[in-house]
């Protein structure tokens, strides 16, 4: 099975096409593995973690490999035989590496951090590991979300972007007056963006959270690292495979952050502010991609608010590409970009409502009507795109069951809507829907309200389900409550989680985990925490505290509080 495990390794490799210029060069330097908590599939599709590949490898003095959670065959084979896991370039133990680098973008990923420490042979508490052992970091959206149920897993943990904290971190690493361990952690901690969790000792009064103590000279908050996009080329693929999601597109970041600041979003706060990539910048990426893939992937959380976009979809049709986008603003359909998802092919479009009311767009702050709704609609069915995905969030702060039925009535008008066009093009759409539960996320205006109990969110799916499962056409898609619940768990915890992952990366499931950790997880989900009260993810300095008590008063202003 060793062999097996490493015939598979060489086979991504050799059908991957690596555009970094220094990823061949395996000479001397400090050596990273960077490390995505998940399986390759979903790593490679990261744009977040592939830039972070890209400027690894550039770094001088910075050998970079990588690694991957293992199928469940291989994860198997490696639990039962005692064997570590390996990187992929030289398939070396993890362990043999002066630096094991995690890049992470979801915190449900934060479940593998545990299981690949084990994996690797690597004492899973910072402080249990000692000079002789590697440097485990950590970085990605996630991380500067909500480090903390995860935090005494890491020696250094990345706060903002890698433009600029990968070379301050390889130069760390390079200096010649670094000592040792605990030089290099003092030296970082007095740089904007790095968070050394050893140097902060949570302290909890009657079962929450109260604050931290600094142990030694080291910044009461971290302030989170945001670079000009100007002053950097854009982010792009720089590993083509097969083996992705997007695996036939080659993906260019246009923005980053978002203008909206809806309230239920962490991208428009941990990113802010809004940056967009020069026009030139983009089209000489775009460029460089057509050479590889026949199609691009536009990559933002406000890919159609980018103030270019027309044009930019305009030029990779010219060139005879295709292009792609994960979803619309409603309210922002640029022509051109829409002529050139057509041109590409384009058969479905996605439309995020969200609020399936006008009370509760109103509350996120989504500034949607449904007017503007039904004619965003209207113009994809005048196109002839007769497939539409619509996003809705269940469980939103005050909802009740009359929002739902006002969501019911709007997928019925725009259900009409289609059919109408559908009978006369002689051709069949379909609308898909996608709900999703509201899940509280740090550094956004709701990050205080507590998510919705799960039998009642199971109530509002069947109800739902019963009102929508006899229209033809319509489909509705529901993401798991209980996958949600734990990512409610991780987006609000705090370092008493950390006990928890260990033994759920042992094989118990988050109940069974709870119990024997003594953890009520319901506190964590469901609390409606007070606005004065301290929070575990204060620590950083991602957004702007007071806005966000603003925005959260300016939502309830009208509503009983949440």
């Amino acid at each position: 099975m060793k062999s097996s495990i490493k015939h598979s390794i060489s086979s991504l490799l050799e059908e991957e096409q690596n555009l970094c210029p220094n990823s061949k060069s395996r000479g001397g330097g400090i050596s990273v593995c960077l490390v995505y908590p998940n399986r390759y599939n979903t790593g490679m599709s990261s744009l977040g973690f592939q830039t972070a590949y890209r400027l690894l490898t550039e770094a001088p003095g910075i050998v970079c490999e990588r690694a991957f959670l293992p199928d469940r065959d291989e994860l198997v084979s490696l639990q039962r035989s005692g064997r570590p896991l390996l990187s992929m370039e030289g398939k070396r133990p993890l362990a043999d590496f002066d630096v094991i680098a995690f890049s992470t973008s979801f915190e449900p990923d934060y479940l593998n951090i545990p299981l690949m420490l084990n994996l690797a042979r690597i004492p899973l508490q910072s402080a249990q590991r000692s000079e002789r052992h590697s440097l485990v970091i950590a970085g990605g959206a996630a991380f500067f979300i909500n480090p903390e149920p995860v935090a005494d897993f890491f020696d250094i943990i990345c706060i903002g972007e890698g433009e600029e904290l990968i070379p301050a971190l390889a130069a760390a690493l390079n200096s010649t007056s670094t000592g040792g361990r605990q030089d290099l952690l003092q030296q970082l901690a007095n740089q904007p963006g790095f968070y050394i969790p050893a140097f902060y000792v949570p302290h909890y009064r009657a079962g929450n959270f109260a604050g931290y103590e600094t142990k030694v000279n080291a910044p009461t908050q971290i302030r989170r690292v945001c670079p000009s996009l100007e002053a950097h080329p854009p982010a792009q693929s720089v590993i083509l495979s097969e083996h992705t999601e997007f695996g036939d597109m080659f993906l260019v970041e246009v923005s980053r952050g978002c203008p909206r600041g809806c309230r239920f979003c962490s991208s428009g706060f941990i990113y802010a502010p809004f940056r967009q990539q020069p026009y030139d910048n983009l089209v000489a990426a775009v460029d460089q991609g057509l050479l590889h893939r026949s199609k691009i992937g536009l990559v933002g959380a406000a890919v159609s608010d980018y103030r270019d976009i027309g044009r930019l979809c305009r030029h990779i049709v010219d060139k005879g590409g295709r292009v792609s986008v994960s979803s619309l603003r409603v309210d922002c359909i640029d022509e051109q970009m829409l002529d050139a998802l057509i041109a590409s092919g384009h058969k479905t479009i996605a439309l995020a409502p969200e609020g399936g009311s006008q009370r509760m767009r109103d509350i996120i702050r989504k500034n949607l009507t449904e007017e503007q709704i039904l004619s965003a609609c209207d113009r994809l069915i005048s196109r002839d795109i007769l497939n539409l995905k619509l996003y809705f969030i269940i469980g939103l702060p005050t909802e009740t069951m009359a929002d739902l039925e006002e969501m019911i009535r709007l997928v019925k008008t725009i259900r009409e809507r289609v059919i109408e066009k559908a009978k006369a093009n002689r051709r069949l759409g379909e609308i898909t829907l996608s709900v999703n539960p509201f899940i509280p996320k740090p550094f956004t205006p709701f990050q205080w309200c507590g998510m919705e109990p799960l039998p009642s969110l199971e109530k509002k799916v069947k109800f739902l389900e019963s009102h929508l499962r006899s229209l033809s056409n319509v489909k509705m898609k529901v993401e798991s409550l209980k996958g949600c619940y734990l990512q409610a768990l991780l987006s609000r915890g705090d370092r008493r989680c950390a006990p928890l992952l260990e033994e759920m990366a042992k094989g118990s499931n988050l109940k069974q985990s709870a119990r024997l950790c003594g953890l009520d997880t319901d506190g964590y989900v469901h609390r409606s925490i007070p606005l004065e009260a301290p929070l575990p993810w204060d620590i950083l300095g991602t957004a702007n505290t007071g806005k966000l008590k603003e925005e959260y008063g300016r939502a309830f202003a009208s509503s009983k509080d949440c």
